[in-house]
């Protein structure tokens, strides 16, 4: 890994790193999730709109680390891509609802299985190949949080702080659910 600090760069300053796009030969590989951003994904054929997540999938693999994006969609019709994802990261126990905890996600790791999907290229019309991730894989001890990741208590609230580098956006939802509770207003202790 490259110790030097990431920069912008002057429009007269001399590069010399080369982009080297690696491809991991399909099979299962142990992961660290290095990265998480909030997204909206505008509808298709198969998904209407929806929120999304991004989630950056780091990889040690035999030629190199390589990052995979992996979108999960918010939507019922791929909530059990979601719990396959919080499954994987030790969050969610198999057979248990689980809220979803994204301050949890960044710094998790688990086992993967990652496929080559390839395409042909709208511009170029060649074909085209790169990684994507098949499924994740319970851990051993579905429930048990994996290594770098603190114990999830499903009582939690969704309006806990978040991370320093996702202190800007918006939890989900936006706005807390009113309720009726008999003119209480809660008070710190």
């Amino acid at each position: 890994m490259n110790n030097e600090l990431e920069r912008e760069l002057g429009w007269d300053d001399t590069i010399e790193k080369e982009n080297e796009f690696i491809i991991l030969p399909a099979g299962d590989y142990n992961f660290t999730v290095t990265n998480f951003e909030r997204g909206r994904h505008n509808g298709s054929a198969k998904l209407p709109a929806c929120n999304k997540a991004v989630i950056d999938i780091a990889i040690e693999g035999p030629k190199g680390k390589t990052v995979i994006k992996h979108n999960l969609f918010l939507h019922t019709t791929t909530e059990g891509m979601l719990s396959n994802f919080f499954t994987g990261i030790g969050q969610k126990k198999k057979g248990e609802p689980l809220k979803m905890n994204w301050g949890q996600v960044v710094g998790s790791k688990g086992k993967c299985k990652v496929s080559i999907h390839k395409w042909i290229s709208n511009n170029t019309g060649e074909e085209l190949e790169g990684n994507q991730i098949k499924t994740f894989y319970a851990p051993e001890n579905a429930g048990t949080p994996t290594q770098n990741q603190a114990p999830v208590n499903q009582q939690q609230t969704q309006y806990q702080q978040q991370p320093a580098n996702q202190q800007n956006q918006a939890p989900f939802p936006t706005t807390p659910p009113q309720q009726n509770n008999g003119g209480y207003q809660p008070g710190a202790f």
